[in-house]
């Protein structure tokens, strides 16, 4: 699915240029060398999105000014250049291409796995709600874009709210942007958590060997009607200056034999149910879309004991392309064996012979 990588100025990477097969690759090496920088750059040529960083110029190589990355995927060939002062430039088989849409449309479907996925257990509801907007953006345009005006009205709105000599037409017309796509993106993710609650639930059994029923459900901020209560509410938007109301107060509920995950599962149990949500997420990207994700799976493998490894390599589709970082390869125990191996070590990249 992604037959070749392309790096320029890309974290500690200088450069870099990888040729994969359809298995994928094992890369291999001690923490802080760059094993999670290659797969943050495959995450950000096919979603123009890196899960670990904030902002862009977050990426770019120290004393560097710009990054380059560039690929083969599904077929494509895909290209980014971003600088601070230019901002993102975007190709498509060699040609500009001037909206992120435009360029999404030609790439494919990606899953993170990852330690630090915890946190969609422990974590704030913001953190749940970027998985399933991580999701949603893949399974439509639609909602990507719906979402990308609902979070820059609500930013003009805060921003109004905040200053007292802002006109009732000035909030009204914002107000108006919130329901129309917020509309849509409440629907989407109830109709996803409905799904994924399905698949989460039976894989947490898979990886539990049947002892714990996993369940996800989706607790609106918006209400029952968010241009009603966004009327309702605005007394006390003025008084805190901000919306109070909406999508960005969502939740994703999860609770593990019926209590609330976040608060009675064992650490064990919630590295078990980020698992299960991730391995949700592929089972519905691929039920939705018609085709296989890619994995990328970052250093989650050693953590896990053999039962668990065994239950998530059972549930990985074997078709799949899964770019798999570690510190070592004890864990293997005869499994992928048919992946490649790289050594990375301060920012170089070299196939194990």
């Amino acid at each position: 699915m992604i037959s070749q990588l392309r790096l320029m100025n890309f974290r500690c990477f200088e450069s870099l240029s990888l040729e994969m097969n359809a298995s994928g690759a094992l890369f291999v090496g001690d923490n802080a060398q760059g094993k999670t920088s290659i797969l943050e750059a495959v995450c950000m040529l096919v979603r123009l999105h890196s899960p670990r960083a904030g902002r862009n110029s977050h990426m770019v190589k120290f004393e560097n000014n710009e990054l380059g990355v560039a690929g083969s995927c599904w077929d494509s060939e895909l290209q980014i250049r971003y600088s601070s002062h230019a901002g993102m430039k975007l190709q498509v088989e060699g040609e500009p291409v001037d909206r992120q849409a435009e360029y999404l449309a030609a790439g494919g479907l990606i899953v993170w796995m990852g330690n630090e996925d915890i946190e969609l257990i422990r974590g704030s509801g913001s953190v749940r709600r970027r998985y399933l907007d991580f999701i949603g953006s893949q399974l439509s345009l639609e909602y990507r874009v719906a979402l990308v005006r609902y979070q820059r009205a609500l930013k003009s709105r805060n921003h109004l709210l905040k200053d007292q000599r802002s006109s009732q037409a000035e909030l009204d017309a914002y107000a108006q942007i919130l329901i129309e796509n917020g509309q849509l993106i409440s629907q989407q993710r109830s109709e996803m958590v409905e799904r994924l609650s399905e698949l989460a639930g039976d894989v947490q059994r898979s990886i539990s060997a049947g002892n714990e029923t996993l369940a996800l459900s989706y607790q609106s901020g918006s209400g029952d009607d968010l241009a009603e209560n966004l009327q309702m509410t605005e007394q006390r938007e003025r008084r805190l200056g901000q919306t109070v109301v909406g999508p960005h107060r969502d939740e994703l509920k999860l609770t593990i034999n019926g209590m609330p995950a976040g608060d009675f599962a064992s650490e064990g149990q919630q590295r078990t149910i980020a698992l299960a949500l991730k391995l949700a997420q592929g089972e519905l990207l691929q039920q939705a879309r018609g085709k296989l994700p890619v994995y990328l799976l970052d250093d989650i493998f050693g953590e896990l004991d053999t039962q668990r490894r065994n239950a998530v390599f059972a549930r990985l589709p074997e078709q799949a392309q899964k770019l798999i970082t570690t510190t070592n390869l004890d864990w293997l125990d005869g499994t992928y064996t048919e992946a490649p191996r790289y050594r990375v070590s301060s920012g170089v990249c070299e196939l194990i012979e």
